[in-house]
């Protein structure tokens, strides 16, 4: 019995020596080892790796992976004096394992103070509204500098994000009033370029309107002369051609008279006795005029307008 317990012993001893000298690292990760209690450079990859039990000695294990440090939320004062809470996300890797591990002895905490002062550096550098519009220059700015302060770390800082800048609810309340007055103010100026517009289409239509009306009073106006004058112009040639109808009638009565007296001397003593008979009739229409009193006729006149009517046909007569 006791030397099968003293095999147990060297066996427990033998297993644990060797599962010391294994050591198995994952993927994507990396281990430091120490010889002694001091670096000799030796560094463990992803997969199975052997050291010597005793001396050597695994002192830091850590991920290369790219890895997420979440920044709380800060108070920090602009340069307008203004209180605002500033928080952001940072994206990181380590690409240096050993000066990760001997050069700061907590990362995490050291990067997330440094992130810290960074944020409020910058946002007391900036007014309280160029906080809001210029976050993505305020982002490359925290990228580039943290990426700096971080090398000797041997940490590579690939992204840099604010998420939320919250203004204090004094500020907020302000800055909704004005917003408000903002949005007042655009409402009126647009009302008022409204009414504008309408104004000058309203008027703008109307001397359409106006311009159309003249236009077209114009040409009523000049077809209307038009009318005017050709109805003057067929009035004159209507009344030429009926004078020269006239005239014709006239003309050919007059033929005919003459013709007549001519050929049959019984109508001389006709056409005087017609004459005088006219004659009588004009002075009895003179005399009942309204406008005529008295009228006074010599009879003796008579007989003398009936010789000169003879005279006149005797010698017509004898020309023809």
């Amino acid at each position: 019995m006791e030397g099968l317990f003293g095999w147990l012993i060297i066996l427990f001893l033998g297993g644990s020596g060797i599962a010391s000298t294994v050591k198995i690292v994952n993927q994507g990760n990396e281990a430091l080892v120490e010889r002694l209690g001091k670096y000799s450079g030796k560094k463990l990859q992803p997969g199975l790796n052997f050291i010597l039990p005793v001396l050597d000695r695994v002192v830091y294990q850590e991920t290369i992976r790219e890895k997420v440090l979440d920044i709380p939320p800060q108070q920090c004062i602009t340069r307008d004096n203004v209180g605002i809470t500033a928080d952001a996300v940072v994206y990181w890797q380590i690409v240096n394992m050993e000066k990760a591990y001997y050069k700061v002895e907590n990362l995490r905490l050291a990067m997330q103070n440094l992130v810290l002062t960074q944020i409020r550096a910058e946002m007391g550098k900036l007014e309280l509204d160029q906080t809001f519009t210029a976050r993505s220059e305020i982002n490359e700015i925290l990228l580039r500098e943290l990426d700096e302060a971080t090398d000797p770390w041997g940490v590579k800082v690939t992204r840099v994000e604010l998420r939320d800048i919250i203004p204090s609810k004094a500020v907020q309340e302000s800055m909704e009033l004005q917003m408000s007055a903002e949005r007042r103010k655009r409402a009126a100026i647009l009302t008022s370029e409204g009414e504008k517009e309408a104004a000058i289409n309203s008027a703008r239509g109307k001397a359409e309107a106006q311009v159309l009306d003249a236009e077209a009073r114009q040409k009523a106006a000049i077809l209307e002369a038009e009318g005017q004058q050709k109805t003057i112009v067929l009035k004159a040639q209507a009344e030429r051609q009926q004078q020269v109808l006239k005239a014709q009638a006239t003309a050919e009565a007059l033929q005919i008279v003459t013709k007549t007296l001519q050929n049959d001397p019984t109508a001389r003593e006709a056409l005087q006795f017609l004459l005088a008979q006219h004659y009588l009739d004009m002075g009895k229409v003179i005399g009942s005029s309204d406008s005529s009193k008295v009228m006074f006729m010599d009879p003796r006149s008579i007989p003398a307008t009936l010789e000169g009517i003879r005279s006149v046909i005797g010698d017509k007569n004898n020309i023809t």
